[in-house]
């Protein structure tokens, strides 16, 4: 059977989704997972949830447990990439806010210098796939996906997909938002769930969708309901402010600027609210505090505060339950990385949204960029469709942020901090609130914070 290697497993409040889920498909439970993570504690911890679930359940999976990338690696056939080089970057975001700019996960920031510390780990950890598992799949979660997967595409020979979620949850809130009828199905008890990783109601089969773009500004091209066109019913309902602009309107809070950009222009975006804010230059504007009021957007700086409580908590409780012999159920999330290895392996097929090369299945996008469209999986692994032209408004959006994933890849790849300057220029973002001079006193301030990552670069 296949092995499958998680790299990054310490961080399990991702893991246990892509263990639950692998173990969820009875074609997989005679696998191996290799876990693999530097962080011995973590590590420790993902391991002893995963062998509980095996022995529990009385599955024959193989779990395995190693600090070794290398034996880890060592004759996978799927490898799974959650890491985050460097841990927090609070101090970079600081940077930032101090010329007013706030940052995500993905925002201007973020996304160049997490890029930074990320790709050239990712880099030499596909030079070792290339050594010891050359036909292995990489599927990888962690931030930046554009930049990381337009790296992996240029300067290695490793089979790779950039995975998010935010296709299916998000089309899970539109079903939410056109008042398509809900069964719950309720959670069993010990089963863990973050924000994105529900399972969508059972009606979910009503609903159909064609997703292009790039990551976490692609587009619901077409968005239906039993065979029809919803997005009449969508603009109709979001005649009401109330029905997006309340607390309970998407998991974040409210989801006003996604539904500011629907109206503008014709098509719903697949992230949330405070992440488009950071794609575009409208929201976010300096000496303006009246529009984080209209527009409800919560200080990035805050919310990382509250979610670094949330995971505290939630780590807690997670050890408790491994302690006290709680019996995890199997139960599937939304994510896309068990379904993209069974169907591989039994030749089920599946349909995902996957992040890949653009060679031309985005006609109006640059060629060899990092888009996200529709693709097919099967025996013969992951097929990208053909979408064609973007509605130009789209296109030119999406295009707005190419330019700067461009000059970060080629940036941090030839360590050229004039490139990475460059990337900041031309973020939409950025370029809207500071003039050239203040960019270049910030991204000088930055590569000092991230120093040593940066020690032999011109």
């Amino acid at each position: 059977m296949a092995k499958i290697a998680l790299i990054g497993a310490g961080s399990h409040s991702f893991s246990r989704h892509v263990i639950s889920d692998i173990l969820s498909y009875p074609e997989l439970r005679e696998s191996t997972i290799s876990l693999m993570d530097i962080d011995k504690e973590g590590l420790e911890l993902i391991t002893a949830f995963a062998n509980k679930m095996v022995e529990q359940h009385r599955f024959n999976t193989h779990i395995d447990s190693t600090t070794n990338r290398r034996k880890a690696l060592d004759g996978a056939d799927y490898v799974v990439v959650t890491i985050q080089v460097g841990g927090s970057m609070q101090a970079a975001r600081d940077i930032a806010a101090k010329y007013g700019i706030e940052d995500g996960w993905t925002g201007p920031i973020f996304g160049v210098f997490n890029g930074l510390r990320q790709i050239p780990v990712i880099l030499d950890l596909c030079r070792d796939m290339e050594e010891l598992c050359p036909n292995a799949w990489l599927l990888n979660y962690s931030n930046p996906v554009p930049t990381i997967g337009w790296a992996i595409n240029d300067y290695t020979h490793i089979k790779n997909v950039g995975l998010c979620h935010s296709v299916p949850v998000t089309a899970n809130e539109l079903a939410r938002y056109i008042g398509v009828p809900f069964n719950d199905i309720k959670v069993p008890k010990g089963a863990y769930f973050t924000h994105w990783g529900y399972r969508p109601q059972k009606e979910f089969n009503e609903i159909s969708y064609w997703v292009a773009g790039i990551n976490h500004m692609a587009w619901f091209l077409e968005f239906k309901w039993r065979g029809k066109d919803a997005y009449p019913l969508l603009r109709e309902k979001f005649k009401d402010p109330t029905v997006y602009s309340g607390p309970d309107a998407h998991w974040e809070g409210p989801d006003i600027i996604r539904a500011e950009i629907f109206k503008a222009f014709g098509y719903f975006n697949t992230e949330a609210s405070s992440v488009v804010a950071l794609l575009v230059p409208y929201f976010h504007k300096k000496n303006r505090p009246d529009l984080l009021k209209r527009f409800k957007l919560v200080h990035r700086k805050d919310s990382l505060k509250e979610w670094d409580v949330i995971m505290a908590k939630q780590d807690k409780e997670f050890k408790h339950q491994i302690s006290s012999g709680m019996k995890f159920p199997i139960i599937r999330s939304v994510e896309y990385c068990a379904p993209i290895i069974h169907s591989i392996e039994t030749g089920t097929p599946n349909n995902i949204n996957g992040n890949v090369k653009n060679n031309g299945l985005i006609t109006n996008l640059s060629k060899g960029s990092c888009v996200e469209v529709p693709c097919l999986v099967d025996k013969k692994g992951i097929s990208p469709c053909y979408v064609g032209d973007l509605p130009p408004q789209l296109a030119a959006l999406n295009q707005s942020n190419i330019g700067a994933q461009e000059l970060a890849v080629r940036g941090i790849v030839e360590k050229d901090k004039t490139k990475i300057f460059q990337a900041h220029l031309l973020d939409p973002l950025t370029g809207a609130l500071l003039t050239i001079d203040e960019i270049q006193k910030m991204v000088d301030e930055l590569f000092r914070e991230e120093k040593k990552y940066v020690k032999d670069w011109k």
